[in-house]
């Protein structure tokens, strides 16, 4: 039997780059002048309630970029910030492939991010044809690694804990899983992915090779 139900994935940092993390708004301090410490301190204020899809991408960037007159504009500023987002280099985006055309169990998301930019990162990069389910917080109101979000997922999913695997590059959601009974696994590369998930029985050698 499959060991697992289902497997979830988090997307910034083991599929895609982040979508708007401390790099990408480092560069948007480069590209249109901004002060580091202001946006930092103001994407801060905002950045949960945007997370969780209390506010719009448009009222997080009232409290964030533009609380004051700019030389740019708002459509200038939102298209530079979906353009940060790319394929991970020695991702996990290959595997998640592999698994969907293994069609052994439930694949779905299990991250953080802002509506706005899910939105666009699914559609961009085709995750929705492989994931059958997204518990993006922004759609859940919860965010990692809240034990909430975690409860969230196993009460919707209906498996018992040990039946889901998760896979995340961070350590403190990483552990918020594991707290809650789920399998996790701290991503650090594709091919230390391919030898956990061997391991536990979920690559069988097909999808093994690197191209996978």
């Amino acid at each position: 039997m499959f060991p697992f139900d289902a497997i979830l994935f988090d997307v910034g940092g083991v599929l895609l780059t982040n979508g708007w993390d401390h790099a990408e708004r480092a560069a948007a301090v480069a590209r249109f002048g901004l002060d580091a410490q202001e946006l930092d301190a103001r994407h801060m204020q905002a950045m949960a309630a945007w997370e969780r899809g209390e506010i719009n991408l448009n009222e997080y960037l009232d409290v964030a970029v533009f609380y004051e007159p700019r030389k740019f504009t708002r459509e200038e500023f939102v298209a530079f910030m979906l353009e940060q987002s790319k394929v991970l280099p020695g991702g996990a985006l290959g595997i998640l492939a592999g698994l969907s055309a293994s069609n052994q169990c439930m694949l779905g998301a299990l991250n953080n991010e802002a509506r706005e930019t899910n939105n666009y990162r699914f559609h961009k990069f085709g995750l929705r044809k492989y994931f059958k389910l997204a518990f993006s917080s922004c759609y859940v109101g919860l965010r990692k690694p809240e034990p909430a979000m975690y409860r969230r997922a196993l009460d919707i999913l209906g498996s018992p804990p040990e039946r889901v695997l998760f896979i995340d590059d961070r350590e403190e959601n990483v552990a918020g899983a594991a707290a809650a009974g789920i399998k996790a696994i701290r991503f650090t590369g594709a091919e230390a992915l391919r030898a956990q998930l061997k391991e536990l029985g979920v690559l069988s050698a097909a999808l093994l090779t690197p191209s996978s």
